[in-house]
């Protein structure tokens, strides 16, 4: 029921949306009836409407022209042969008339409407009103603010109104549906959601770690009482900028989920494959398009082996140099002004710059577990379907082989398949051993059996 309301009210949009188009046209052309106005046309009043796309716009308290821009940037989506009527000749000149911007696509037969199709409803018989439409595009609009509507980039040379008024398809999914969608892993969001099905109590970590892990948890309660009703905001960047440290497999990357899952945040961990850039500022668009997709929306963002995207400036000897350097100054700048929680994660803290340490709020040290953290990650490990068989001395193998908790993981999967490839639940010593000299091997070690 939801969804056909949704469907009704989205349809008594695109109505007022031709209405409002079929006046504009009229009054610009001096057409019969241009003596009406099209701000005397009534938008669909949504008082006491219950559906995604009601509720929103009565959330965000849209005055005529914000709603207009949606609506219109809707269009292709829901009545493209709305927008026809943009497809007429001048007749003076024999083309399209350019004040009604708009373009067309290979991909589309219809009329996408650009920001200079916006402005020519607004401003055609009010070329004062001007202004509005540019007000529409500002940061502190919520459709801006909230990644509703945008511009799609045009080249420098052309005017910025050229640009498609695009509608973003994780909103308009919403409209429909009452569902946001995930965001996907792709070049234009170039991170990934992750999620654990595990629980604080399967970790095991330092008591040191811990009671900088509460730190955040602290802040991620209590930020926002500090910041507005302490007025700690006059004082205080926005945001939580945290660094987690130390080798791998120590459990940087399922704290930070945790952390989002304690908090009931999303977390997601940004592809610095697909970030990292060899052409000059590729990468800093990249990376601003994740930071203005969550710059509203309450997500941790976790850099993992941050040091390849964050790593020191170096002597500006080259342009490449100075290049790498104006790259990290941005960096800098995106994190330091970002409200939500960043959590940079690197194996190597030596190769981190040393201006990102002094804007973050924790350090975070993860440290290889010692021979007791050892047996209580090998203990947790396989206590369930799958065991050891009780001939193994599980405290004299934490004591001996000194793995990380991804590398107890990794040989609980060795020895789990060898298992069941026989039938079996429990893993004998030579299983659980070869396990063992198999991740020692990953890094050229090698292993003493235990007698």
């Amino acid at each position: 029921m939801a969804t056909d309301t949704s469907l009704i009210v989205l349809q008594q949009e695109m109505d007022w949306l031709q209405a409002v188009i079929d006046q504009v046209i009229k009054s610009y052309l001096l057409q019969e009836g241009h003596e009406n106005h099209w701000l005397d046309i009534a938008m669909p009043d949504l008082t006491g409407v219950s559906c995604p796309y009601a509720d929103s716009v009565n959330a965000w308290n849209l005055d005529v022209y914000s709603r207009l821009a949606l609506v219109l940037a809707m269009a292709p989506h829901i009545r493209p042969d709305a927008l026809d009527v943009f497809f007429g000749k001048n007749q003076l000149y024999d083309r399209g008339f350019t004040e009604f911007g708009g373009v067309t696509d290979k991909g589309h037969s219809g009329f996408l409407p650009t920001a200079q199709t916006l402005c020519f409803l607004i401003t055609a018989t009010n070329p004062e009103l001007r202004l509005e439409v540019m007000e529409i595009f500002a940061n502190e609009n919520v459709l801006t603010k909230e990644q509703v509507i945008s511009i799609s980039d045009v080249e420098s040379y052309l005017p910025r109104f050229n640009g498609v008024l695009i509608l973003s398809n994780y909103w308009f999914q919403y409209f429909l549906t009452g569902r946001y969608p995930l965001q996907e892993n792709s070049s234009s969001f170039p991170a990934q959601k992750i999620n654990t099905n595990m629980n604080w109590e399967d970790v095991v970590l330092s008591d040191d770690v811990m009671e900088q892990i509460t730190g955040i948890r602290t802040w991620l309660e209590h930020g926002d009482t500090l910041m507005n009703d302490w007025g700690l905001f006059k004082k205080l960047k926005p945001g939580y900028r945290a660094l987690f440290y130390g080798p791998p497999g120590t459990g940087k990357t399922l704290t930070a989920t945790l952390i989002g899952k304690a908090s009931g945040r999303d977390v997601y961990r940004v592809d610095l494959s697909m970030v990292v850039d060899k052409y000059i500022g590729e990468t800093e668009k990249n990376l601003s398009r994740i930071f203005d997709i969550a710059q509203h929306k309450n997500w941790i963002l976790f850099f993992d082996e941050a040091d390849a995207l964050f790593g020191k400036r170096t002597a500006a000897n080259s342009s490449n140099d100075r290049h790498a350097n104006q790259q990290t100054a941005y960096l800098l700048q995106r994190i330091e002004d970002f409200p939500g929680i960043v959590i940079l994660a690197t194996n190597l803290k030596a190769n981190m710059d040393e201006a990102f340490s002094r804007r973050f709020q924790a350090m975070v040290r993860f440290p290889m577990p010692t021979a007791t953290e050892r047996y209580e990650l090998w203990q947790g490990a396989f206590s369930g379907k799958c065991t050891l068989s009780p001939d193994i001395d599980l405290y004299k193998i934490a004591e001996e082989y000194e793995l990380a908790g991804g590398a107890i993981i990794n040989v609980l999967r060795y020895c789990a398949m060898c298992a069941i490839s026989r039938g079996d639940t429990v893993v004998n010593a030579d299983e659980l051993m070869e396990g063992i000299r198999r991740e020692f091997k990953k890094d050229n070690k090698t292993i003493n059996l235990i007698t």
